[in-house]
């Protein structure tokens, strides 16, 4: 058996070491090319490019694998199976018909529900209480393969997608390996997905983040952790950005916008179309994240204030 990897970012990783400590015969990786980042736009290499080459694999950062000379360098490995974890590209017919044994996918979601770009931020916009991990056959339309099997997952009211992420990513390194492994030997039955329950996750955008004062604080208290930590969920305040990194839904009435001073841990409330917002950290363009309670201490006529729809 010959194996194949292609993914991207840290969620990817624990599937990759998984595959590789326990045996199976990786023979390449995939990842996207090193991508300029911070002030100085400094080259970065993707997460999975730094684990494989920690774990002596071999590595291939093609922008795309249309060409005829990609497509050709990907058959000479001859897998058996290409494994794809969040790789971030789509593979087109040409890349599928390479494996014998055709391409398997880790997606963070219950397929058919959230497929797409950002199941785990759609999973906790949506207000699901459960979401989980899929392996399915990869198809040219995205995510619509048959499922191998999956892995329900709950969401806690303190998960963001940073946070469900990290715990879906080890998960699916688990199930991949049963996957994988059941596959290969011809014991798992194929679950096609049904159409009619399907819902599509689309790529996250910087704006998504902005906050909209007037929705319900439920709705923005979602967003606050979807967004998390990209792009962030944020507002306006003295013409800077006002990221609000936690928060919580609490009773009663405020202008939408309005800024209140509130006891305890949660010292600030923003008024909203249906509820108040309370906040537990907050990050001030230019400045660290902090507690409420300390960015008062700094900042005392943040009371009061009228926050932008």
């Amino acid at each position: 058996m010959r194996i194949v990897f292609m993914g991207s970012p840290e969620s990817a990783v624990p599937s990759l070491e998984y595959l590789v400590l326990n045996g199976f015969p990786v023979v390449a990786v995939y990842t996207r090319p090193d991508r300029p980042a911070g002030r100085g736009r400094t080259l970065l290499p993707p997460p999975v490019k730094l684990a494989a080459a920690r774990l002596g694999l071999t590595v291939l950062q093609p922008p795309g694998l249309k060409s005829g000379e990609d497509l050709q360098r990907l058959a000479d490995f001859k897998p058996d199976v290409i494994v794809v974890c969040a790789f971030g590209q789509i593979l087109t017919h040409a890349v599928l018909d390479i494996p014998s044994r055709q391409c398997l996918n880790v997606h963070f979601s219950l397929l058919p529900r959230h497929r797409g770009a950002a199941p785990v931020a759609a999973a906790i916009l949506a207000g699901d209480e459960f979401t989980g991990v899929s392996t399915q056959l990869v198809l040219q339309k995205l995510d619509t393969g048959p499922v191998l099997s999956t892995a329900a997952v709950p969401i806690s009211p303190r998960d963001n997608t940073g946070t469900l992420t990290a715990r879906l990513s080890l998960i699916g390194a688990n199930l991949l390996g049963d996957s994988l492994t059941g596959w290969l030997r011809g014991e798992i039955i194929l679950r096609p997905q049904d159409e009619s329950a399907a819902t599509y996750s689309g790529r996250i955008k910087k704006d998504d983040g902005y906050i909209v004062w007037h929705s319900p604080a439920v709705d923005i208290w979602r967003r606050v952790r979807a967004f998390y930590p990209w792009p962030g969920c944020y507002t306006t305040w003295r013409g800077k950005q006002l990221k609000i990194n936690e928060s919580a839904v609490l009773p009663g009435s405020a202008p939408a916008g309005h800024v209140l001073e509130l006891p305890g841990e949660l010292a600030v409330g923003v008024g909203t179309g249906e509820g108040i917002l309370g906040v537990k950290t907050l990050q001030l363009e230019g400045r660290k994240a902090m507690s409420a309670e300390d960015f008062l201490r700094g900042q005392r006529d943040f009371i009061g204030a009228r926050l932008p729809d």
